[in-house]
């Protein structure tokens, strides 16, 4: 690092034009980057993909794409008020050419119970990108607007309109998140220097996220990448990229408290904060690539997207920021220009009573971890409950209405039967008669009957993500086994696939992750033990993120205050890995950074409690604001629109604030006493496969009071 640096320190200019030619460069072609993003959820090789595939190409709509739900409520439903109904979703229907169409007359389940509701599904043909029906939405609703069924309009719903109006609305821009999170992390970083130096991180962090566009549209010519990409490049990005700036800049600020000039303390920083730097970017990169193994094409992209932050904000930290502070950081030091010992007194004293009583903060901590992984235990993965969507929308309404009336929830969201050859009428049938399943028809009208076979409709009795949904999803897909060329498709076998093929492949995703970042941090540490002890509380802290999620997100704890919304019954397929990705990298960041102090005073002093004492010191007011900077930045990713990017920065917000409060300011420090010598020890076999020298030391001395 001492040699890199003065490589960086003679080529200043060389840094500075190099940086911000690609910062103007990625600023520039970032809208067109952002055009460029993918919004498949591609599941290639999985059953339900394929049929729902070959299902939207024969037919030109429907598959995983849930109908349109036409409502119409009379006084009381006789034969005219049918007749009427039936006509006038035809005219509703014709006005996007296509359309299938199924009504009561087709299925007289849908017919409600209660003698005054009507419901019609409508699939009319759909247009690649976020809003599957923007081109036949409007005119639906228009058409809709015209009718009039006793003595109102017909309302339209559906599970896709639902999606689309809850929540504030659809998918924006990055560019508000970006600067709620500037916002944050400037107050963070103007409390920390009280000078010009908190502008040093956001500088560095704005050239780092330009540069990531910058690459991602150079990977979007390779491959498709998400639209979900955007929104972790720009929040994730500008946290991390802060964190590695904030870390160099604090240790080039304690250097210079001890009397060395500016580029002498930078030196010295880049000696030891940057080499933490660069081995926490490497864990996360090695985290996000992870990613890559799951054999799902938008999965594989966030990994390589995702790994593109960790790298490219190493790369400005380790390069601009050593400029930038060499050259003008003395300057920047106003109004607070004199350089202060950086060890915080509190955070002194809190270590200092976690190394007096290690073995009831351990318990007491981990106790308060397991409590908080509890709900875990109930966990769901799939599609958000129907009623879990905004009621007071009129799409809202509507789907109220559906349930009200004693139809099932599940004509909102259908499975779709492809049958080739054979009689369909007869396996829909069949279908009717399984527990958990409503009714199923095989419509006649137009659009139905297909190159690649009849299309039947199954609606299950309760919500598709519900438990007794699922077990009907079940039951649907054994007897189609059994009937020669069906094919199962719709939303939720697709969903049931989703997890499948996510999770069919998370032990191989774990196992990579956690061998390689083992070994990174036995060779960053020089320790067996440490890495050890580092893997297992990530487990620990992980789970308590997750469990506190389930609970607002799936049971609806607390959902309505913090986010306005009500509880979605189950957490979105893909969140889960890509939490355990993110937070596993993440969390290793500061790891890295307390556990190298503690290894540096131990290496100086030989002793584990001082050494735990001095690194909590020294590191906990850094950490502690790196995790505020990047709690802040996913606060502001939880305000976009889309339900699983909330979901997505509700785990990463509540990961981050336990590991920092929780984890590594309690928990870790106190097994590090604990463990005594064993965490300096590595064996030799170990340390010549990661050409390191133990450094052996005589053993602990006494705690100092």
């Amino acid at each position: 690092m001492r040699r890199w640096t003065t490589w960086i320190l003679r080529h200043r200019t060389l840094v500075v034009v190099g940086w911000l030619t690609i910062a103007v460069g990625g600023g520039l072609l970032a809208p067109r980057t952002v055009d460029a993003l993918s919004y498949e959820f591609a599941l290639p090789g999985q059953p339900a993909y394929e049929t729902n595939q070959l299902i939207t190409r024969v037919s030109g709509g429907g598959g995983a794409i849930d109908p349109l739900v036409l409502v119409g409520r009379t006084a009381s439903v006789d034969e005219a008020a049918r007749t009427a109904f039936e006509q006038q979703v035809g005219t509703v229907a014709a006005a996007v050419p296509g359309s299938r169409l199924v009504t009561p007359a087709d299925a007289a389940y849908l017919a409600a119970a209660d003698g005054r509701t009507l419901v019609a599904l409508v699939y009319p043909p759909v247009v690649p990108g976020p809003e599957p029906y923007a081109a036949a939405l409007p005119a639906i609703q228009a058409a809709a607007a015209r009718t009039d069924v006793g003595g109102q309009p017909l309302a339209v719903t559906g599970a896709t309109v639902l999606e689309e109006t809850s929540g504030g609305g659809g998918r924006r821009g990055v560019l508000l998140e970006v600067v709620l999170g500037g916002l944050g992390a400037l107050i963070v970083l103007a409390v920390v220097f009280g000078s010009l130096l908190a502008a040093v991180p956001l500088l560095v962090a704005a050239i780092s996220i330009l540069a990531t566009f910058l690459c991602l549209l150079a990977l979007t010519a390779v491959t498709d990448v998400s639209f979900v990409v955007q929104y972790l490049v720009a929040l994730i990005g500008l946290g991390v990229a802060i964190d590695y700036s904030l870390l160099i800049v604090m240790r080039w600020r304690e250097e210079r408290s001890r009397g060395r000039d500016s580029t002498a303390a930078v030196e010295e920083a880049m000696a030891t904060a940057g080499r933490s730097v660069v081995f926490s970017g490497i864990t996360v990169a090695v985290s996000l690539a992870a990613l890559v193994a799951v054999p799902l094409p938008f999965l594989r992209s966030i990994g390589l997207g995702g790994l593109l932050i960790p790298l490219l904000s190493v790369a400005t930290a380790t390069t601009l920021v050593p400029v930038l502070l060499a050259s003008v950081g003395t300057r920047l030091q106003w109004p607070r220009r004199q350089v202060t010992d950086p060890s915080s007194p509190a955070w002194r004293r809190i270590a200092t009573a976690a190394v007096r009583r290690p073995i009831l903060v351990a318990l007491a901590s981990t106790a308060v971890l397991l409590l908080l992984a509890a709900p875990l235990l109930g966990l769901r993965l799939g599609s958000p409950r129907l009623d879990a969507y905004d009621s007071t929308t009129p799409a809202g309404t509507a789907a109220a209405d559906i349930t009200r009336s004693g139809l099932s929830p599940g004509v909102l969201r259908p499975l779709e039967v492809l049958v080739r050859g054979g009689d369909a009428a007869a396996a829909a049938d069949r279908f009717a008669a399984l527990p958990g399943v409503a009714a199923a028809v095989a419509p006649t009208g137009p659009g139905w009957s297909t190159s690649a076979g009849q299309l039947i409709q199954v609606w299950v009795t309760g919500d598709p993500t519900a438990p007794t949904g699922r077990a009907a999803l079940t039951g649907v897909r054994d007897t189609a086994a059994d009937i020669p060329g069906a094919r199962v498709g719709g939303r939720p076998a697709e969903d049931a696939d989703f997890v499948t093929a996510v999770y069919g492949n998370a032990p191989l995703v774990l196992l990579v992750i956690v061998v390689v970042t083992f070994l990174l941090l036995a060779r960053a540490l020089r320790s067996l033990w440490l890495p050890v002890k580092a893997l297992l509380l990530n487990v620990l802290s992980i789970g308590a993120a997750y469990g506190i999620t389930v609970l607002i997100w799936q049971d609806g704890v607390g959902s309505e205050l913090l986010f306005g919304s009500a509880g979605s019954g189950a957490l979105t397929v893909w969140v889960p890995i890509a939490v355990f990705a993110f937070l596993f990298g993440l969390s290793m960041d500061y790891e890295v950074f307390i556990l190298a102090r503690m290894r540096e005073a131990y290496d100086e002093h030989g002793s584990t409690p001082r050494a735990v004492i001095d690194g909590i010191a020294r590191t906990g007011r850094l950490v502690t604001s790196a995790a505020l900077i990047l709690f802040l930045a996913f606060v502001a990713l939880s305000t976009v629109p889309a339900v699983e990017v909330k979901i997505l920065a509700t785990a990463l917000a509540l990961g981050i604030a336990i590991d920092a409060l929780i984890v590594r300011a309690l928990l870790a420090p106190a097994l590090v006493v604990l463990l005594g010598d064993l965490n300096w020890s590595i064996p030799r076999g170990l340390a010549r496969l990661l050409r390191v020298a133990p450094m052996p030391r005589e053993p602990d001395a006494a705690p100092q009071p």
